[in-house]
């Protein structure tokens, strides 16, 4: 049962073909019996989940409802859960108190979830790669010698794995989308403000869900079909508790039920990355396919925003929001110094530290630019319904834990700059866009290729269905051949 979808296993206990505690027993033994060699899962907590499935066995025996109600679950590292440590892989700590849950994690104990731990992530969340310090290096089940992404890598290789059917992770810079593409599972990054982001911060550092000033990161589902990215959605979505005074959330619904209705604009190259053949060719198969279904499928279109502008505007704020929190520049360069680097490459690094730390000024001017390109976007959307385009320029690469300046991909043979894996994702994050993650094929290398589905802004359920009708019509998520035969046998028909 280990590859059902979340869907099909909460039709199941609500049929009483399976309990609650059943299907945590299986999860349980399926992390412990595989996990050995992805590390996928290192904060568990399984006698308080087998204490949740008995109680929602009890209130299932009751005919009690409940849209997740006894669904084994985990959710990533960085969401608060009562009793468990928030670390971001942050070392010393583990030993900080988490008394409340996440606004998230608790709308889905509230739907009846059952919380078996959670999953690995990139220190700070500021990574592709999901590897830290606390709780180390988790391996990508398709090749154990390459990454599974990041940040929300833990959660790409649980799902992949079959040890869960359902996560929950956090986008700002790809960190839901390309971990999906990079394991061949799905993921949905929403509207910006969409879902809480309350509880979900580095330790010890309260959030309050409106933050107008950090208005990049997002937290979403993550799931092996996306039937249940919209079935987590509708749990997770809607205003957090002092905006719900005020005002409550009704999503549109998808704009068409078919996918011959649907105009998608097709696009798989950037004017500042590279991007692999074996991504451009599994983009090249979707769009004929999606054209042999009927689809109004088109490669260019004046309405598009300028990608560079957007790239560039979306670096900007980003690197900005992530030096935030560093240390003043002087800072830099005295223990630079201190630690007996030469003057002038301590000078350089108070040069690289005073780089990412915009002031006031230079964070307003990147807004309005963004506020001006998310008018293109509303725009674009009056002609299209769709904007289908990579996720990353590569797909899964080998372990690199090199300092950042050392670490390269490879593109179509040649070094490319790590950090050219930002553009992709920074289309949808700048935007404030839905966009959903799907799996799309595979490299040459057997590696899974995904491909990104960006929608209208506050219409996440356009990509989404998009999503379903594409998985229904030409496939989805496929589990990796390198499973233990004891799993593989549990693929149902």
């Amino acid at each position: 049962m280990e590859f059902r979808t979340a869907s099909e296993l909460v039709a199941a206990l609500r049929a009483r073909q399976v309990s609650a505690l059943e299907l945590a027993e299986q999860a349980i033994a399926c992390i412990e019996r595989e996990d050995t060699r992805l590390n996928a899962i290192p904060v568990r907590d399984f006698e308080r989940a087998r204490q949740a499935a008995k109680a929602a066995d009890a209130a299932l025996a009751k005919g009690e409802g409940g849209a997740l109600l006894g669904l084994p679950m985990t959710v990533k590292e960085s969401f608060n859960i009562a009793g468990l440590p928030t670390t971001w892989g942050i070392p010393n700590t583990a030993q900080i108190p988490v008394t409340q849950d996440a606004v998230a994690v608790a709308r889905l104990k509230a739907a009846g979830a059952v919380m078996l731990g959670k999953s690995n992530v990139s220190m700070v969340l500021a990574d592709w790669q999901a590897t830290n310090p606390v709780y180390g290096t988790t391996n990508n089940p398709w090749d154990v010698t390459r990454t599974s992404g990041g940040s929300s890598g833990g959660a790409a290789a649980a799902l992949a794995a079959g040890f869960v059917a359902l996560e929950l992770g956090s986008d700002l810079g790809g960190s839901l989308r390309i971990p999906a593409h990079f394991c061949g599972v799905h993921a949905h990054k929403p509207t910006l403000g969409l879902v809480p982001m309350r509880g979900h911060a580095p330790p010890g550092i309260p959030v309050l869900s409106v933050a107008p000033n950090h208005g990049l990161p997002v937290v979403g589902p993550m799931a092996r079909s996306a039937a249940d990215l919209m079935l987590a959605l509708d749990v997770l979505a809607g205003p957090d508790e002092a905006e719900a005074i005020a005002y409550e959330l009704r999503l549109p619904p998808p704009r068409h039920a078919t996918l011959k209705d649907f105009r998608v604009l097709v696009i798989d190259a950037h004017p500042d990355a590279p991007t692999d053949a074996a991504i451009g060719a599994a983009i090249a198969d979707l769009a004929t396919k999606l054209e042999g279904a009927g689809c109004h499928v088109g490669r260019s279109s004046a309405a598009l925003p300028d990608l560079s502008l957007v790239g560039s505007t979306y670096l900007r704020m980003v690197m900005a929001f992530m030096g935030a929190n560093m240390p003043e520049p002087d800072y830099v360069a005295a223990k630079a110094r201190a630690a007996g680097i030469p003057e002038a490459a301590a000078d350089r690094a108070s040069v690289s530290a005073l780089s990412v730390v915009a002031s006031h000024r230079a964070w307003m001017q990147a807004g309005n630019m963004r506020l001006a390109l998310m008018h293109q976007w509303r725009d674009f959307f009056r002609d299209w319904d769709i904007l289908l385009c990579p996720v990353s320029p590569v797909a899964a690469f080998p372990h690199d834990q090199r300092a950042w300046e050392e670490r390269i991909i490879t593109v179509n043979g040649k070094p490319a700059r790590y950090g050219d894996q930002f553009q992709w994702p920074g289309l949808a994050t700048l935007g404030g866009l839905p966009a959903t993650a799907l799996p799309a094929g595979f490299s040459q290398d057997g590696l899974p290729v995904g491909v990104q589905v960006i929608g209208p802004y506050l219409e996440d359920r356009t990509p989404i269905q998009f999503a379903m009708l594409v998985e229904q019509a030409f496939g989805g998520f496929k589990p990796p051949p390198q499973l233990a035969p004891a799993l593989r046998q549990e693929i149902p028909a």
